[in-house]
């Protein structure tokens, strides 16, 4: 993946500058890896945290999945703002800060006794800090930093956070099955504040910083901070939303978050449960989706650079519903061979979607893309925020999640319709410039 050749860059200082055998924006998109796989953490946990919870402090799952929810849809709607904000103040700044309230709101819910406090700390915010570490930072490491191999780091960007699933899933169903949530909620905040001083000693803002031009491209110098973050994120989005392609993008990510988030990661251990599985087994399948995502994502970053993003957009969704219909049938006390096949076919597909979802907003919407994909980002959490609530209200109402399952896979057949018709960009994509 090293680019050993490239044009030299230059300073307005210091004229040119020879690049590194191995260009810098690698070890940029791996400190932004890292970052992610530690902001993970705190996304592995609520799925763990519904039976716990109900058990203890005799709060209803739609409850609960109220809270989940809120913390979703914040996440998504933060997202756009933050990228405005980080051509504002830098990613650096934006970052460090939004770990810092991760790790405030997880470390607050130790001592909370009522509903309302797990609405406000995990909902509020570490979902306001959560939104800032969302896929429209990765959108805009990989904007700034690459021209070639976009693609291909969308994607290894993106399993980032299936590697954090991975890796913390394990361990926070441990702690919360032999230790309790507490445990698991400090570990959650500990592991917020460990990635800070990686992002405040080892990320650089934009190649210019350090003399070079992006992987693949031309020197360019550091554009000047954006002014009026809040309103070049609106401006941004009233542009976009005078666009077809803009909606049928957030239609078919609002599904995405819908079936993914929203209800497998929030609802499939205590479904699992709900069917005698062990807490411990049903977030180790989840882990293993995590193994199995980071190769479907890798690979759909590879495929994003060599074929239609909107074909392969078709095929993961319609792929991920025919899985879910399954689902309610494979659920069982133990592990079983069928579910297994479920697990790595789901996990191939889980975010599969993202690295060409941002190519069509970089197709459509050019230099805003970040900002257009924050909110094409919203829109995903929107969806994962209501079925969130929605699947905990479910199984309050009929005692089963399955109708769940079955109307998220009709959603996802839906969503595949929308990626179809999304039409090509007439002219060159251009929005708004500065604000």
């Amino acid at each position: 993946m090293a680019q050993t050749t490239e044009t030299p860059a230059r300073t307005p200082e210091s004229g040119p500058v020879r690049a590194p055998r191995v260009h810098r924006a690698w070890f940029v998109a791996a400190v932004a890896f890292v970052t992610i796989i530690g902001a993970a953490a705190f996304a592995s946990l609520p799925g763990l945290l519904i039976e716990p919870l109900h058990a203890e402090l005799h709060w209803s799952r739609g409850t609960i999945g109220f809270a989940v929810s809120v913390n979703l849809a914040l996440y998504g709607l933060t997202a756009p703002f933050a990228a405005a904000l980080m051509d504002r103040f830098g990613i650096r700044r934006v970052v460090a800060v939004a770990l810092g309230v991760i790790a405030l709101g997880a470390l607050l819910t130790v001592w909370m006794t009522a509903a309302w406090q797990l609405v406000l700390y995990w909902g509020v915010l570490v979902g306001l800090g959560s939104g800032s570490m969302a896929l429209a930072f990765a959108a805009t490491v990989t904007n700034r930093w690459f021209t070639a191999r976009r693609g291909l780091v969308t994607g290894l960007l993106t399993a980032a956070g299936a590697s954090g699933q991975l890796i913390f899933l394990p361990l926070l169903s441990w702690l919360v099955e032999h230790h309790g949530w507490r445990p698991a909620s400090v570990t959650v905040a500990l592991a917020a504040l460990a990635v800070v001083p990686f992002v405040w000693l080892l990320l650089r803002d934009h190649p210019a910083d350090v003399g070079l031009a992006p992987y693949g491209g031309e020197y360019a110098a550091k554009p000047a901070p954006v002014t009026g973050a809040a309103r070049r994120a609106v401006t941004v989005l009233l542009k976009a939303a005078r666009t077809g392609p803009f909606w049928l993008l957030a239609g078919s990510f609002a599904i995405c978050g819908a079936s993914t988030n929203g209800l497998v990661r929030t609802h499939f251990v205590p479904a699992a449960h709900d069917h005698g599985m062990p807490i411990t087994a049903a977030a180790g399948l989840l882990a293993v989706i995590g193994v199995f995502d980071v190769v479907g994502t890798v690979a759909s970053g590879w495929f994003t650079d060599r074929f239609s993003a909107r074909r392969l957009l078709a095929v993961y969704y319609a792929l991920r519903g025919i899985s879910l219909c399954f689902l309610p049938i494979l659920l069982a006390p133990s592990v079983h061979p069928p579910m297994l096949f479920f697990i790595v076919f789901y996990g191939l597909d889980w975010v599969a979607t993202v690295p060409p979802t941002m190519a069509l907003c970089r197709e459509h919407f050019g230099a805003d893309s970040a900002i257009v994909f924050g909110w094409v980002l919203a829109s995903h959490q929107v969806g994962a925020a209501a079925v969130a609530f929605a699947g905990g209200l479910a199984r309050d109402v009929f005692g089963t999640y399955d109708v769940v399952w079955y109307a998220s896979g009709a959603l996802c057949a839906a969503a595949a319709l929308m990626a179809l018709v999304i039409s090509r960009p007439r002219t060159e994509p251009a929005l708004v410039a500065g604000t």
